[in-house]
């Protein structure tokens, strides 16, 4: 009897940690727009941010309001409304930029949402690219045939690059789009261009950095090693791809420093989740790993790999990095990750960051790459 209570209780404890709440989110006094038949969309981190998702879409319900009724797990999410792309997203009522709104669903909630205006309805300025003049395009349709796709891959090559005969180290991030650019990010860049020029001035240490662009929506795939209610993992093949296609062809093009030691792998969410697993993967070829906001929600399988690759990471430099104003799980499965890698707390080549203000947005990892850069350098 007791056994068959003890089953019943672990049934209803697994129920109720993956229990979806209702939200209800209503669109109230929306602004007039240039659309003839116009379509309102959520878009937000429980759908990838897409802007024109169907399953996101607002039903009217009157000649004034729009209904969108959804169930998700509890969690911490951020969004914002558009009419079906970015360049229609709400914006302030002078058309300025917002910040993404924020919704902590605990139990089932209606959401009663006012757009001051839409972003569209002003005249701007042509958007500018922002790369700095060290940033360049090895190709706009990089093979990857490991995927039968192709891709943009972006490089980084340090100020004294032209006028020396030196090797330099490299690092390989993802979501290329994201790094250098404004115009190519779909929401905001790191900079990473502005930092390391504005670092190395001061003295730093000059790493060649590779961005590789991400899929669109294969993105949730290509960045998972595991399967998911995404679909099948295609990570394993990326990594592969990073490793005996894209690495190889850097070494040979570029002067770098080819060794462990001086090869690192970074990114952010599933890009922070890709980036653990390379590097527990492969321990022979990245020596260092960032890992921003880690995504390790979607492949719980990472932390067995880690734990089964822990003989194999002696000397390896590893930095984890999270906000407490992200997911419901991100911090904590953060700190079982850390863990794993220094169980005793005295490894300092294992550094775990958590920010009280930290959001899943690229001005956080900005700000956080500043540190995590000097942390590989040295």
């Amino acid at each position: 009897m007791k056994r068959i209570y003890f089953f019943l209780l672990l049934i209803y404890s697994s129920l109720g940690a993956n229990a979806q709440v209702k939200v209800k989110f209503e669109l109230q006094n929306i602004p007039q727009n240039k659309d003839s038949i116009p379509e309102y969309f959520v878009a937000g981190n429980f759908n990838n941010w897409k802007p024109n998702d169907p399953a996101y879409r607002f039903l009217k319900v009157n000649d004034a309001d729009y209904v969108l009724e959804k169930q998700l797990p509890a969690n911490l999410y951020e969004y914002k409304i558009t009419r079906g792309s970015w360049a229609k997203v709400e914006s302030e009522s002078k058309g300025n930029t917002i910040g993404n709104r924020s919704l902590n669903l605990k139990n089932d909630t209606t959401v009663k949402i006012t757009i001051a205006n839409w972003a569209d309805q002003f005249k701007k300025e042509p958007p500018k690219h922002t790369t700095s003049a060290n940033v360049h395009i090895i190709d706009s349709a990089f093979l990857i045939p490991q995927l039968n796709a192709k891709r943009r891959v972006w490089i980084y090559l340090p100020p004294s690059y032209a006028s020396s005969t030196k090797k330099y180290p490299v690092l390989y991030m993802h979501d290329g789009q994201n790094l250098f650019d404004q115009l190519t990010s779909g929401y905001g860049e790191w900079g990473v261009d502005e930092l390391l020029d504005s670092l190395i001035a001061k003295g730093q240490k000059e790493y060649i950095v590779i961005g590789i662009d991400h899929g669109g929506s294969e993105r949730l795939k290509e960045y998972n090693p595991y399967n998911s209610e995404y679909g099948i993992g295609k990570g394993k093949a990326y990594v592969d791809f990073l490793v005996n296609t894209l690495k190889p062809y850097v070494d040979e093009h570029y002067r770098t420093e080819k060794d462990i030691k001086n090869t690192a792998i970074a990114g952010s969410s599933m890009g922070g989740l890709i980036s653990m697993y390379a590097i527990a993967t492969y321990p022979k070829v990245f020596g260092k790993a960032g890992v921003f906001s880690p995504a390790f929600w979607l492949g719980k399988t990472i932390e067995t790999d880690v734990k089964n690759a822990m003989r194999n990471l002696n000397g390896s430099k590893v930095y984890l990095v999270a906000g407490d104003l992200e997911s419901k799980t991100m911090v904590s499965d953060m700190k079982n990750m850390y863990q794993i890698l220094n169980p005793t707390g005295k490894n300092k080549n294992i550094v775990m960051v958590e920010k009280v203000d930290g959001k899943h947005s690229e001005w956080f990892w900005h700000r956080e790459f500043v540190d995590f850069y000097k942390f590989i350098s040295n």
